[in-house]
């Protein structure tokens, strides 16, 4: 095998490949890349082409790129170790080849040497599943992020960990929580075939990292099927395992009857909890007392002679007065995957639901948090 490419080209492909690959793994062939080179003219197209194939146990990744190809072949390098050199190799072009036991790397006077691994203990990658249809890359990769800061940390339940990616028609929905929070996003789509519909968990870190990669990428094609999950988009490819069990249902625990509704100015909102949340006690609760009268909102934080607070304009509907108090660290994670100048919080009482959405109340992204009874003296 024999190639020569633009380092940037090799280092963005390198680092698409190296994604899934495991930290530590009691299968050293695991922390390998695959290179597979094409030379044009097997193709018939006069170029060449290079592929960099990576997985774990979960997930797997494939990418091609062109390149120009002198001696097609494979090699099996260490992926870590692949991308490292990369990144410190100088700008221009860089040639690759396998020579004897070793891969060496070179450009610009810097030279290289990998050892090759053995090709027969690497698994074949997993096969793209059936495609279910096309969303946009980037209105998927930030309806992942204003979902996933609701999924669960405690491996110990699993499906919590998860996102539930649900397509309905025309309308995928994206879903997570870990029991004490609970976001909805929900976004447009093309189906492959009309009445398209299908419900999976994914890991909310792998779907992230995957929607992140693809943020600008233009239309990107999903697959599902019973196992697994796939992602691709103009010569990159990923696939992730899915998740086994199910997500509660969040269409009641989203029903609020005759809730009390705040309009409040997010930017300002959101600075105030800040703020006076650097008294809160570990998990001790930042409170927000409405007031129809005042038409703001007073938020306080800390204990005994250890407080803060400060007032915000809001209005306030259905309600002379209400007071909730919101775990601090949740009640900013929800505040920070808004975008919109005003957010509409309704509001059922202290120890109860509470839900943040735009202003417009669209639905289309919704956080559910729980109120905790006010500890504040």
């Amino acid at each position: 095998m024999e190639f020569r490419i633009d380092r940037s080209a090799l280092t963005d492909a390198v680092s698409w490949a190296a994604r899934v690959l495991p930290v530590r793994s009691p299968v050293p062939v695991l922390g390998g890349l695959l290179l597979d080179t094409e030379h044009g003219g097997e193709r018939g197209d006069g170029s060449g082409s290079l592929r960099i194939s990576g997985l774990d146990y979960e997930a797997s990744a494939r990418v091609d790129v062109d390149a120009d190809v002198a001696r097609s072949g494979k090699a099996l390098v260490m992926g870590r170790r692949l991308l490292d050199i990369c990144k410190v190799l100088p700008e221009g072009p860089v040639e690759c080849a396998v020579e004897g036991s070793r891969l060496t790397v070179s450009g610009a006077g810097a030279r290289f040497g990998l050892s090759v691994l053995p090709l027969d203990d690497y698994p074949a990658l997993p096969p793209l599943p059936r495609v279910r249809g096309e969303v946009d890359g980037e209105l998927f990769a930030a309806a992942v992020a204003e979902v996933a800061v609701a999924a669960g940390r405690d491996d110990t339940l699993p499906v919590l960990t998860g996102i539930r990616l649900g397509f309905d028609g025309d309308t995928m929905t994206l879903a997570a929580t870990d029991r004490y929070r609970f976001a909805v996003r929900t976004l447009p789509w093309k189906a492959a075939s009309p009445g398209e519909s299908a419900d999976a968990i994914v890991s909310a870190r792998r779907l992230a990292e995957i929607s992140r990669s693809l943020g600008r990428s233009g239309p990107v094609s999903v697959a599902l099927d019973t196992g697994s999950a796939g992602f691709e988009h103009a010569g990159t490819r990923t696939t992730v395992r899915l998740l086994e069990g199910r997500l509660p249902r969040h269409e009641k625990l989203f029903a609020m009857e005759d809730p009390a509704v705040a309009v409040v100015d997010r930017a300002r909102l959101t600075e105030a909890v800040k703020r006076v949340s650097v008294v809160a006690d570990g998990d001790g609760p930042v409170q927000l007392a409405f007031s129809r009268a005042d038409a703001s909102v007073l938020l306080r934080a800390g204990y005994e002679d250890d407080v803060a607070s400060q007032r915000v304009p809001a209005a306030l509907e259905g309600a002379e007065e209400l007071t909730v108090a919101f775990n601090p660290g949740y009640l900013a994670d929800a505040l920070a995957t808004f975008t919109d100048p005003s957010l509409r919080l309704l509001l059922l009482g202290p120890g109860q639901r509470a839900m943040i959405t735009d202003e417009a109340g669209t639905g289309v992204h919704r956080h559910l948090l729980m109120s905790v009874k006010p500890q504040l003296t």
